[in-house]
């Protein structure tokens, strides 16, 4: 968390103070990220009930997503839009067709999936409101970026609309998102451990 916040902050982004003193698991737990955390490929339905099942609403949803305003991302998390959407055997018919072509050429088929391209096309290291603007063009990254502004009669696109328009309400729409999603599901009692260096366990 702390390091989002400089991370975020650095790259032009909002600031806000981390709250701190959070209880953590002695352990990870690979097998509840695979389940729980959204994945690339989803659609809306999926996105929007994860976000449900910890507590997060629609507004948390697209705004979190407006992270993938800077960033990278690997061919293998949306190759399939580029050549088999869906095994349709054709690309994402929401992609933008010019957005298309320069994809298919970073990540042709049969090329390697680790291949990194940026998640933002246009200002890809500065933290901006620019994500949703590439949305609302049909240039979004990923499955689950763009499902965000193309999914027919979604409420999520007046909140698109409403982040593209004003950079400050994206921000801090951001902020306390980032506040709600650290205050998922914390231990209580004596379960888990406040760490002394965020690194590793005590």
């Amino acid at each position: 968390a702390l390091a989002s916040e400089s991370s975020v902050s650095l790259a032009g982004g909002p600031s806000w103070n981390v709250l701190l003193g959070r209880r953590d698991r002695r352990t990870a737990n690979q097998g509840g990220a695979n389940t729980s955390l959204p994945s690339p490929f989803e659609n809306l339905t999926n996105l929007t009930q994860k976000f449900t099942n910890v507590g997060l609403n629609v507004n948390d949803l697209v705004a979190l997503s407006g992270a993938h305003t800077f960033g990278r991302a690997q061919c293998r998390t949306f190759s399939p839009r580029l050549f088999n959407f869906s095994n349709t055997g054709n690309p994402d018919p929401t992609l933008n067709t010019t957005y298309l072509a320069t994809l298919q050429q970073i990540c042709p088929q049969g090329g390697s999936g680790f291949t990194v391209t940026n998640l933002d096309p246009t200002t890809p290291d500065t933290f901006d409101n620019n994500y949703f603007s590439n949305l609302q063009t049909n240039r979004g990254l990923l499955q689950s970026d763009q499902e965000l502004f193309s999914t027919s009669g979604a409420p999520t696109i007046a909140i698109v609309n409403n982040f593209s328009a004003n950079q400050t309400a994206f921000f801090e729409s951001f902020v306390q998102s980032m506040i709600n999603m650290g205050n998922i599901s914390p231990l209580t009692g004596s379960n888990g451990e406040i760490r002394s260096n965020c690194r590793r366990p005590n």
